[in-house]
């Protein structure tokens, strides 16, 4: 498994996602930076989340701006066997994944963790954090690999299903509607 950086052009609103993904002592380590507009607002967003080396998630750290509004959210996964994850005092429970609303990197780790062969499918429900919102919930979300590069995606409660293409490492390459990879090293 190669280290890897992307660099996305947003689709539905000017912007461009940033983002590299770096090996470390405890497993992976995501790294990015999404500059985007929203409602005539320019955002200014980093993230890092971390995962073991079996690709569950443990922590993800947002930073940045929403025009004159700061963010600065800390979202970590307990020890307890349900592993809830938490946001302020909002938990979310029973799910591996972190999905950061605002980018498509987070996808990477529940495609990774899930290892799907062609024509299989699994269920992956993650710890969403809505955007702009900045509310944790749960989302419900299916993969099943359709080819080696796609992925068939469903995520029933916010009405979005479509075919993902990703790289070897399992970037998405291209989120239909939302984001479409300009360069990947």
């Amino acid at each position: 498994m190669a280290e890897q950086s992307i660099l996305w052009r947003r689709l539905d609103v000017p912007g461009h996602d940033a983002c590299a993904l770096r090996r470390v002592a405890s497993g992976w380590r995501l790294d990015g930076t999404a500059l985007f507009a929203l409602d005539a607002h320019p955002c200014h967003l980093t993230y890092e989340v971390e995962c073991d080396v079996d690709w569950c998630a443990r922590s993800a750290l947002v930073h940045g701006w929403i025009g004159r509004r700061y963010i600065d959210l800390a979202i970590l996964r307990g020890r307890e066997s349900n592993g809830s994850w938490a946001v302020w005092s909002i938990a979310v429970a029973g799910c591996i994944d972190v999905d950061l609303n605002f980018t498509p990197a987070t996808n990477l780790f529940a495609i990774r963790r899930l290892a799907l062969d062609v024509g299989e499918n699994a269920q992956a429900p993650a710890a969403w954090l809505r955007f702009p919102e900045l509310q944790l919930e749960r989302l419900e979300q299916r993969y099943e690999r359709v080819t080696e590069d796609a992925y068939d995606y469903r995520a029933p409660s916010v009405d979005y299903a479509e075919t993902l293409r990703v790289s070897l490492t399992g970037f998405v390459t291209h989120y239909p509607g939302l984001w479409e990879v300009e360069v990947l090293e």
